[in-house]
């Protein structure tokens, strides 16, 4: 089992950027598929990105990378939008560190969540 804890986020004006970090507890981090979803108000929550593979809205402007020393998913964040508003999610599943998934029931761990408001 894994416990995610997500930070980075916060109120940035449109065209600014944000790193998000997801810390993964356990001593396996680099056995898990990590992905990185959201959830704006009123919608389902949705794939953003994971390994190098990223929704078409976001791609060109958001990173992901992942640092199996520290335990750590980064989701790099740049030229960020009003309609990039909401709780960004990373999530983990214990499939190997390239067998992403983009359907969030396939993830069973979730991080609490980190809003990430952008202001026009």
């Amino acid at each position: 089992q894994v416990q995610l804890v997500e930070s980075g986020g916060g109120l940035v004006q449109a065209g600014g950027s944000l790193r998000l970090s997801c810390a993964a507890s356990g001593r396996t981090f680099s056995s898990y598929a990590m992905g990185w979803f959201r959830q704006a108000p009123g919608k389902e929550r949705e794939f953003v990105a994971a390994s190098t593979y990223y929704t078409d809205s976001v791609k060109g402007r958001f990173t992901v990378s992942r640092d199996n020393a520290k335990n750590t998913v980064y989701l790099q964040m740049n030229s960020l939008k009003p309609e990039d508003t909401a709780v960004y999610y990373c999530a983990a599943r214990r499939t190997g560190s390239n067998w992403f998934s983009v359907r969030s029931v396939e993830y069973p761990y979730w991080g609490q969540g980190t809003q990430v408001t952008v202001s026009s």
